[in-house]
């Protein structure tokens, strides 16, 4: 598995891609990008535009793995719009570019936020869902991870600016490249560090933890069923063990996530209103 793709690559999809994201760019994708690292590597903490163009890298480097599911644009927007719910009732509403929601085509279980806002479901997590509620867990948990700063905090709290930049110094060096080269490699760096963490290594337990915990209080926050996050984690705790791969090598048992979510789950207590949504879940 590729772990990162050359960075014109990068470019070219992202200016393919604008429209995905909602947002159609005006400079250059290579000089938004350039200034984005020159910010990220001598800035602490990352600024949220920093973390955007980023992000947006991350993202392309899970596209070169999974391709975009196109198969049901209405799905798409209905996951959107449960997103959206979510983000206008958390304590971070609005980010450079907004959140934005997309279906990554395979069977797998698994989910990414990439530290810009993009979250990526796999199809097979969404299938697995039986109800909104615990699609919206789903998101909830992903949201977490981008409010917690949880990709963001890997970079600042290593010191990677340094170590990358004279990484990226000595192969330019020896190489005879320009200062674009240069900068360039240290893109590609920066996301593969952050590619690792969610495709191959994992957040740390703790992290995990806390992104769980808070997707409680989000789902709280904008009137779904906190349970929904317990019904989605059971659910995998019956499928997961005969799947390859996704959570499995990335994320704390089912088990161990229950756990975590029972001890907290009796602060976020909401009216029942889980029949409004059964329609629309069973129409998406």
């Amino acid at each position: 598995m590729r772990k990162t793709v050359c960075c014109f690559f990068i470019c070219f999809f992202l200016m393919a891609g604008a429209a995905v994201w909602g947002q159609a760019d005006t400079r250059s994708p290579m000089d938004d990008a350039l200034a984005a690292m020159d910010r990220a590597f001598n800035t602490q903490p990352l600024l949220l535009e920093d973390e955007y163009y980023l992000g947006r890298a991350v993202a392309a480097n899970i596209f070169s793995v999974y391709r975009p599911y196109n198969g049901n644009p209405s799905l798409t927007r209905y996951l959107n719009r449960i997103c959206q719910t979510i983000v206008i009732n958390s304590p971070q509403p609005i980010i450079f570019s907004g959140y934005h929601v997309v279906i990554l085509d395979t069977g797998e279980y698994n989910a990414f936020a990439s530290p810009g806002g993009h979250i990526m479901i796999t199809r097979g997590l969404l299938e697995a869902a039986s109800s909104e509620d615990a699609l919206a867990a789903l998101i909830a948990h992903e949201l977490a991870h981008i409010i917690l700063r949880h990709a963001a905090s890997i970079i600042e709290q290593m010191s990677l600016a340094n170590e990358m930049s004279a990484l990226a110094s000595r192969a330019a060096a020896m190489s005879g490249n320009s200062q674009a080269t240069q900068k360039a490699l240290e893109m590609r760096t920066f996301a593969a560090v952050i590619m690792d963490t969610m495709m191959k290594n994992g957040y740390s337990q703790t992290q995990e933890f806390n992104a769980d915990i808070k997707a409680l209080e989000l789902l709280a926050a904008s009137g779904y069923d906190p349970q929904g996050l317990v019904e989605m984690l059971q659910i995998l705790q019956r499928l997961q063990p005969g799947r390859a791969g996704g959570f499995n090598s990335t994320h704390p048992s089912p088990a161990e996530r229950l756990v975590n979510v029972n001890t907290s789950i009796r602060r976020y207590q909401v009216p029942n209103t889980r029949s409004a949504r059964v329609q629309r879940f069973e129409n998406r």
